[in-house]
């Protein structure tokens, strides 16, 4: 990853600025959202990962607002529980899977199982895994069943994945995670394993570039996103998200009563 751009060279646009294209793209978002719970008969999945202060989750807050939160279910994932590690990784996420007609926000994913347990190996051993005969082949496995599972969900018709990783420079993840200790309105945000893990940082994009290079299709892109200037990755990921719901266009469907029929009944409700 660390070839890849983290800013992007020539956006300069002002707060004031960004935030008023940004309150356009969401408006679009809203229309194509209604269009799409009132059809449904599809689904759109919006997979978010990135390091510690990538800006997920203030992302997911702008990019949603102004939505109708009938339509829409966001799920954060943390460490797994106990019942999580006695069942298959995909396990929590197909439940979390958004129903046809909804648009699905996923915090953190099934990626975590191929980046932080690559990371960490001695993880795998809560889910019964002897760490010690664990080879490359492990993780191509594991690739090409996030494969399967990302395919299977597509192939059906109901299903459209687009992913993002949200790419920020270590520089600016310490400048971040320095504010979440300087702010009182943050400090809740700061734990002590965001020390531990920039330790980890250079294992951490080694292994986001091989998921994602090994799991990017066109049936579900992954779409890195230059994030150290949020305003600019917020309009980025808007706009494709945008994209590919006038690509999909949504359509109300056709009333399935006599509508003038219906008209009459409903006004002599008001007769005397």
């Amino acid at each position: 990853m660390s070839k890849r751009a983290t800013r992007q060279p020539g956006f300069t646009l002002g707060k004031q600025e960004a935030q008023k294209q940004l309150k356009e793209i969401v408006g679009r978002f809203a229309e194509l959202q209604h269009r799409l719970f009132a059809e449904h008969s599809r689904a759109l999945l919006l997979v978010f990962q990135g390091m510690d202060a990538s800006g997920k989750d203030s992302m997911i807050r702008h990019v949603t607002t102004g939505l109708n939160p009938a339509g829409v279910r966001v799920h954060a994932y943390g460490v797994p529980t106990q019942d999580d590690l006695e069942q298959s990784y995909f396990q929590r996420h197909w439940r979390d899977l958004p129903a046809q007609g909804y648009i699905g926000v996923h915090n953190r994913s099934h990626y975590e199982e191929v980046v932080v347990t690559r990371v960490h190996p001695t993880l795998l051993k809560l889910r019964g895994f002897d760490i010690e005969a664990i080879e490359e082949s492990f993780w191509d496995e594991r690739f090409e069943d996030i494969r399967s599972f990302e395919r299977h969900l597509t192939r059906q018709g109901h299903t459209t994945v687009l992913k993002f990783f949200l790419h920020v420079s270590k520089e600016e993840q310490l400048k971040r995670l320095v504010e979440r200790l300087d702010d009182p309105e943050k400090n809740w945000k700061f734990e002590l394993s965001d020390i531990r893990e920039r330790q980890y940082w250079d294992e951490y994009q080694s292994a986001y570039e091989a998921a994602i290079k090994a799991t990017s299709t066109g049936a579900a892109p992954w779409f890195v996103i230059p994030a150290d200037q949020k305003r600019f990755a917020r309009l980025a990921v808007a706009e494709i998200v945008v994209a590919q719901l006038e690509q999909m266009d949504p359509l109300f469907p056709d009333a399935e009563l006599d509508l003038e029929k219906a008209k009459r009944a409903l006004l002599k409700t008001s007769e005397p």
